[in-house]
């Protein structure tokens, strides 16, 4: 299967896409390893990513509307359905996601789970914060969290 991929400036810095012909793999920020079979081209998908993450860095975007195919494991794959159910502008607890996804005692495999997510901002793991409101870790790194984070409050 053909990757197509392309990389685009953001408020974040640039990012990195990759899609097949039916779906979003991954989004990458600078410094992170993308799909290296991925072979730059056009894509309707592509086209399709890049007008709606300008739509959500302009305020004008709360949900995307995108074919995805994360690649991962089904552990991982449930988990970042449970992302998908988080609300815009609304940030949950590690603990509280596990629990979303029906077992509670799981919060560090789903904070696992949530560092491999190939498809962050569309698949906001960036709303998931410390049991006592802290911010911890993403793949990007805590500056993009907090950029991500204080976007949505704001707009």
């Amino acid at each position: 299967m053909t990757l197509t991929g392309r990389t685009v400036p953001s408020p974040l810095g640039p990012l990195t896409l990759v899609a097949s012909p039916t779906g979003l793999r991954e989004i990458r920020f600078v410094g992170e390893a993308a799909n290296d079979s991925a072979i730059p081209g056009d894509s309707p998908i592509l086209d399709r990513t890049v007008t709606q993450l300008s739509e959500y860095f302009a305020g004008s975007r709360r949900e995307f509307d995108l074919p995805l195919e994360p690649e991962g494991t089904p552990f991982q794959r449930d988990v970042w359905r449970v992302l998908e159910g988080i609300a815009y502008g609304e940030t949950i607890s590690y603990g509280e996601e596990a629990r979303r996804l029906g077992d509670a005692k799981k919060s560090r495999a789903v904070g696992s789970a949530n560092g491999r997510n190939p498809l962050p901002i569309v698949i906001p793991c960036h709303r998931v914060i410390g049991a006592d409101g802290s911010l911890t870790g993403y793949s990007g790194g805590m500056e993009k969290k907090v950029w991500l984070l204080n976007h949505e409050r704001n707009s």
